[in-house]
């Protein structure tokens, strides 16, 4: 979340890099961390009552392009951007309509409409979804990464975070105790970097290089 920033988000947009950056609040929106508060510390709140709302694919499941108001849906349709207005909350939302005929003979139809027999006459509607953007402003390459983190896609990427990133910091930093370089200059630290990331790399073939065989 350290790096989560709006000029290091623009430049993984305009340069095509497929980064995954969580900003510091996106526990809050993924809903598998509500029963966690919920485990500690708030107990003896009431199960909310469950709606009789259809189960239909939810937004994060749509490619959304907050930057130039752009949105796909899973069967791969642009759909219409309508506007952007307020909500009652007060932060605005960018809103998109799929058109009647592209949502007609969609495969997805049953799956992603809560009515899908409104796409079957002439006086009815495609799937309707929108997108909160941050709040008083304008879309940013910010709202970009958000999107890209909440996806299921991005939630299954985030998730391999764990077992593949912490662990080498765990071991660099704590095991052989490189909390910070002892050297100066660019070329030196890198030098210092590289000999710690050898060590760490040679440890791991030695305990682990025979699972591959």
């Amino acid at each position: 979340t350290g790096f989560a920033n709006e000029a290091n988000m623009k430049y993984l947009y305009e340069s095509g890099i497929n980064a995954y950056v969580p900003d510091n609040q996106f526990r809050s929106r993924d809903p598998k961390f509500a029963r966690q508060k919920r485990k500690y510390g708030k107990r003896h709140q009431n199960e909310k009552k469950k709606s009789h709302v259809r189960n239909v694919i939810p937004p994060s499941e749509f490619h959304f392009d907050p930057v130039n108001l752009i949105c796909v849906c899973p069967a791969g349709e642009t759909l219409s951007y309508q506007n952007t207005r307020t909500s009652e909350s007060g932060a605005p939302k960018a809103f998109f309509n799929g058109r009647i005929m592209q949502c007609r003979n969609c495969e997805l139809k049953t799956k992603c409409m809560q009515n899908p027999a409104s796409a079957d006459h002439r006086k009815g509607s495609g799937r309707q979804v929108s997108f909160t953007l941050s709040h008083k402003r304008g879309p940013t390459y910010t709202d970009w990464m958000k999107h890209r983190v909440d996806s299921q896609e991005g939630k299954q990427i985030y998730s391999h975070r764990m077992s593949v990133v912490e662990p080498v910091f765990a071991n660099i930093g704590t095991n052989k105790g490189l909390n910070r370089f002892s050297l100066r200059g660019k070329a030196k630290v890198e030098s210092q970097w590289q000999l710690y990331c050898m060590v760490h790399n040679i440890e791991k073939l030695t305990n682990y290089g025979q699972l591959s065989h």
